[in-house]
């Protein structure tokens, strides 16, 4: 006999306390409750379909007025209490900035706020799970996308013992607009349409911009598609001059007003949006085995990254700084790939905090129609020595010296040289 697919994307008979008909107590969820439209149906479908309890939390990681709409967004679907934590700090400090140190952007170009945003969320679902004596947690992330492992992997490590229910992977919807469908069926508001496809995640790292015309990389993308940056043709022509001042690898103030990072970062967001920065469109590989087409805005971590590599490059010895560049990919994918919670993205992360004691410094930056460019550095620990870069009257660095260097470090190619054109003397 064949049985149908289970939520949690199996075969077989559903457990018997997901049968509502035989069921005496309603189960609970604890849903990742973004607002968007595949959220917005799970709530709907978890409780009328299954008779579930739902319980949906919301992380608060600076989506700003994108949070407004989700109380009545959860009840409409019929959530039985929606939780929202402000983690914002907790997310620079304990996420962002360690991937900020570590200098990792994912294929070179993106700075992860999604990826860095997922194992945070996943973390306080399952402590929310616990609290409220829930069986079960649930994500709406598809099954060719790259959160899901972000999601699971976190579980994994943290709370293996917890059950994951993704439908959206197995329910009879295929379609972002068998959703919508479904949604207006139920008379449930929301703000997809066909004027408005994309969609979109955002926090105070960055947001990311997908769907629609952008599955087309031939495409430009639609000037409707950017949600915060200006474009940069229309930003101010005369730019801006910032100075960002970095503590132990941490950004710590701003024009040399000491802030905390959440209002610096915001701050960052603002002025790089407003000049056209951070804009980055890039086909990316996505961990499941095919490339996607992504847009993604993030001014404050573009300036930041720009910052703190010449940051570092002031205050780092040259092998240090070589060392760091070689991991930096190795980091980036750990975090993209889902594996924040691993030994691996812990043992990267003692190395980098080591190098990083020495990076203090300011660094200049000029912001001009979507560029960042970096006009000035200066710190209390310099590895930079005047008098001897020098070359002028101050100069005090022994050139006599490099007779003996260069003949050592010319030594062996000299070698192989001579000995392969049989010039070597007898």
């Amino acid at each position: 006999m064949t049985h149908p697919t289970r939520l949690d994307g199996t075969h077989g008979k559903e457990p018997q306390e997901m049968v509502k008909s035989k069921s005496t107590k309603r189960k609970k969820v604890v849903l990742a409750f973004s607002g968007g439209l595949d959220t917005t149906v799970m709530v709907h479908w978890f409780t009328h379909r299954h008779g579930y309890d739902v319980i949906a939390f919301a992380a608060d990681l600076g989506q700003g007025a994108e949070l407004a709409p989700l109380k009545p967004r959860a009840k409409a679907a019929g959530a039985k209490k929606l939780i929202i934590k402000d983690l914002r700090e907790e997310f620079l400090r304990d996420y962002c900035f360690p991937s900020l140190q570590s200098g990792a952007l994912y294929q070179g170009q993106y700075p992860m706020a999604t990826s860095l945003g997922r194992p945070l969320i996943t973390k306080y679902l399952l402590e929310i799970a616990k609290a409220e004596g829930a069986e079960y947690v649930a994500h709406g992330c598809t099954g060719k996308g790259n959160d899901q492992a972000r999601f699971e992997f976190t579980r994994a490590a943290l709370a293996p013992d917890i059950e994951v229910l993704v439908p959206i992977r197995t329910w009879e919807m295929k379609t972002r607009e068998q959703e919508i469908e479904y949604l207006n069926e139920h008379g449930i508001k929301h703000s997809v349409t066909k004027k408005n496809p994309y969609s979109t995640d955002r926090n105070l790292w960055g947001g990311s911009i997908e769907c629609g015309v952008l599955e087309d990389p031939w495409v430009k993308p639609p000037e409707d598609a950017w949600q915060t940056t200006v474009t940069p043709e229309k930003a101010p022509a005369k730019g801006v001059t910032l100075e960002v001042t970095f503590e132990r690898g941490i950004p710590v103030a701003l024009d040399g007003k000491r802030m905390a990072p959440v209002p610096l970062v915001t701050r960052l967001g603002e002025i790089g949006a407003r000049h056209g920065v951070g804009r980055i469109d890039m086909v990316e590989d996505r961990m499941v085995g095919f490339k996607s087409r992504e847009l993604y805005e993030s001014p404050a971590a573009v300036i930041l990254h720009t910052a703190h590599r010449a940051a570092e490059a002031l205050t780092l010895d040259r092998e240090s700084v070589a060392l760091k560049q070689s991991l930096a990919p190795r980091y980036a994918q750990i975090i993209y790939d889902g594996y924040w919670f691993s030994p691996a993205r812990e043992a990267i992360d003692a190395l980098v905090q080591s190098t990083q004691r020495f990076v203090t410094a300011t660094v200049r930056l000029e912001l001009r129609q979507g560029t960042v460019t970096v006009v000035g550095r200066k710190s209390p620990v310099s590895a930079y020595v005047y008098t001897l870069a020098t070359y002028e009257a101050a100069d005090r660095f022994d050139q006599s010296a490099s007779v003996g260097y260069l003949k050592l470090l010319g030594l062996p190619i000299e070698t192989i040289a001579r000995a392969q054109r049989g010039k070597w003397p007898k």
